[in-house]
């Protein structure tokens, strides 16, 4: 799974994710790419769920870049414990994405195959999605 090698901070408040992205909503390196269209939290299994779609749907063909990280440490408490106590321990990690943030993108295989892998990789992640194709120029919200 996806997680930093070391954080400064063990726990992190929770925050709200809010707006629109501004860096990170335009197709980068591929030309084809799946973008967000809500904003909240990918964890690192949503991620490394919907990266393996897309690879065995190409083929191991093309390449694929994945263009979040999940640099932020979810608590939980343990089942049936009181209240009090302090916060819990860091359970997973999770990446905040805002609505039109690029989350993956993929090079090198046809249209109609980018579209189908994207397509399956939508499934295992919490938010809606679209496509996106460099050449269709369809990039605004």
């Amino acid at each position: 799974m996806l997680m930093p090698k070391k954080v400064k901070y063990r726990k992190r408040q929770k925050g709200r994710c809010k707006g629109t992205a501004w860096r990170g909503s335009k197709i980068s390196f591929g030309r084809y790419a799946l973008q967000v269209l809500e904003s909240g939290w990918i964890t690192d299994r949503q991620i490394e769920s919907a990266r393996i779609a897309i690879t065995r749907h190409v083929k191991r063909g093309g390449q694929v870049w994945i263009r979040i990280f999940p640099d932020k440490p979810i608590t939980k408490k343990p089942a049936e414990v009181r209240m009090g106590k302090g916060k819990g321990s860091p359970e997973q990690w999770v990446a905040r994405v805002k609505r039109g943030r690029v989350l993956f993108e993929l090079d090198g295989v046809e249209p109609d195959v980018a579209k189908e892998a994207m397509r399956l990789a939508s499934y295992k992640l919490p938010m809606a999605t679209r496509y996106l194709n460099k050449d269709e120029r369809s990039f605004a919200l």
